[in-house]
């Protein structure tokens, strides 16, 4: 379930482009599919996310995004299928000036009668970006080569009476990072061995309609965490720590409430707490955590034209730091950093600017993370993220469109060496049918 809101702050990740998208695949609505191709030229002032204080590289670009689209209404059923493949070219690599992503997103849903359905999803793809990958922001610097990021959950929906229902879901989500230990440049711990792993989430949800537009949540969720790479997590010549030493397990309890308060706005809340069992962790470091748990989400379409998406998360997530070994007087100490404690406040406006003309659109993204670390050294050091994204588009035509945007990023950081600032601009025109 928190995956599902950490999903929606997406829109708020600088990844301003994600809404064109959705508005091409949307153009063909009167037909089951839909083709569009977007091409961008860019500039980027630190694509490889370098920290400040060294040598940042920038580059001028282009940028060529086909996505198809298909859905079909069977009645009963409806499928959703949808794919968009982008290739970056960056001029001022000396080597490898191509990245190329995909992203495979898949939406089913079926009624049994109008008491049961199941739906699923499944989000599939290979990218560079931290916010893409993970968008709980784990390590929140960009990762070179095709880094992989499923992400899949199913959920059966019943009416058990007319006051209660019930929820109950499966999800899975598995990472693995291009870079190794054996990666030219990279002295390791390398991304594989801190970040690869499989994520399985077991959610059991009460809901109890109170009113005819408020429903209560009494829920339980159970997490296992299991760290997949054979690499060390501490730096040679350290002795080895196994990436599995981080395994866990969680138990996540909270209430809340999903309330419509007019057809145009609604909320909807979870607040608990969260017991982690670090089973794994090797004598010395903490074994369990229990610490808060909550998110939430508003939607309001304010006018026409006129629409405001904020959430908030606060809940545990893995991160990109390791291990450090101590030895002396014949005695092995690993301090280990086990995960990150996030705190994340984003929000997505999008406004058709109607007084200039009805078809240019104006959205403005944002987000605020906030990471401190649990465990080893660097116990409570913070991260704090912050992301902006401006975007105007303008619809010339039914098939085609223009656009130009902004997108800032800054990390800002208790761990020297670490934070960074980014500056991205560019424009380009769609097509779309």
């Amino acid at each position: 379930m928190n995956k599902v809101i950490a999903s929606a702050g997406l829109l708020a990740l600088g990844a301003v482009g994600v809404q064109n998208v959705q508005a091409q695949w949307t153009a063909g609505s009167d037909k089951s599919w839909s083709v569009s191709a977007t091409l961008r030229g860019f500039y980027d002032d630190n694509y490889n996310t370098q920290p400040d204080g060294t040598n940042r590289v920038s580059s001028y670009g282009f940028e060529v995004r086909p996505q198809v689209g298909w859905n079909v209404d069977l009645g009963a059923t409806t499928i959703d299928l949808h794919y968009v493949y982008q290739m970056k070219y960056y001029d001022a690599r000396p080597n490898n000036k191509y990245d190329q992503d995909h992203d495979f997103e898949v939406l089913f849903n079926h009624n049994f009668n109008n008491r049961y359905s199941v739906d699923f999803s499944d989000s599939f793809v290979i990218d560079q970006e931290p916010e893409i990958i993970d968008p709980n922001l784990g390590t929140p610097t960009r990762a070179n080569g095709n880094n992989i990021r499923n992400n899949g959950q199913i959920n059966f929906h019943a009416e058990l009476t007319p006051l209660l229902g019930m929820v109950l879901g499966y999800g899975n989500t598995f990472y693995s990072y291009d870079e190794n230990a054996g990666t030219p440049g990279v002295v390791p711990p390398s991304l594989s061995a801190l970040l690869d792993r499989v994520e399985h989430r077991v959610t059991i949800d009460s809901q109890w309609h109170i009113w005819e537009q408020t429903t209560g949540i009494f829920g339980y969720q159970f997490g296992a965490v299991n760290y997949t790479s054979g690499e060390s997590i501490s730096p040679p010549p350290q002795p080895f720590v196994a990436s599995e030493t981080r395994n866990n397990y969680s138990h996540t309890v909270y209430v809340g409430v999903n309330h419509n308060f007019n057809p145009d706005l609604s909320i909807s809340t979870r607040s608990g707490f969260q017991y982690y069992d670090y089973y794994e962790a090797p004598p010395g470091n903490s074994q369990n955590a229990i610490g808060p748990y909550a998110s939430l989400s508003l939607n309001y379409n304010y006018m026409d034209g006129g629409s405001l998406a904020v959430g908030f998360t606060h809940a545990h997530n893995a991160t990109d730091q390791g291990a450090t070994v101590f030895t002396g007087g014949g005695v092995t100490n690993v301090s280990l950093t086990l995960d990150q404690d996030s705190s994340s406040l984003f929000g997505t406006l999008t406004q058709r600017l109607t007084p200039l003309s009805p078809d240019l659109t104006a959205t403005v993204t944002a987000q605020y993370q906030n990471s401190s670390f649990n465990g080893g050294t660097i116990n409570d050091e913070t991260d704090n993220i912050y992301l902006f994204g401006l975007n105007l588009s303008y619809q010339f035509t039914r098939y085609i469109s223009g656009e130009a945007g902004y997108n800032y990023d800054m990390l800002s950081s208790d761990l020297p060496g670490r934070g960074y600032h980014r500056n991205r601009v560019y424009i380009g025109v769609s097509a779309s049918y």
